[in-house]
């Protein structure tokens, strides 16, 4: 197998447990009423790489699920990454 999906297979796997431990935390400390992950972290993770760590973290912790502008940003950051995603498979079929 070819080095580069290796390194992108072991990048997205990790980035996406890093997203969703994160999500966690941030679900953690909301209900201690405790210091914050702001947002912006939080969409920064889902943009490069973690969005699918970030959904699975919304669905199986219950965390910004009810944010609807959140919950819509988390939509559009989703599309940009299966974009960026089916460019790079494009590329490197090419």
């Amino acid at each position: 197998m070819d080095k580069i999906l290796i390194g992108v297979g072991i990048y997205l796997f990790l980035i996406n447990l890093i997203t969703f431990i994160v999500y966690w935390v941030d679900k953690i400390k909301a209900r201690r009423n405790s210091w914050r992950v702001p947002e912006k972290t939080l969409h920064l993770l889902a943009l490069v790489g973690g969005v699918w760590g970030a959904i699975a973290a919304m669905v199986l912790v219950r965390h910004k699920t009810k944010k609807k502008s959140f919950f819509l940003l988390t939509i559009l950051i989703t599309i940009l990454n299966i974009a960026a995603l089916g460019a790079g498979v494009y590329y490197y079929i090419l």
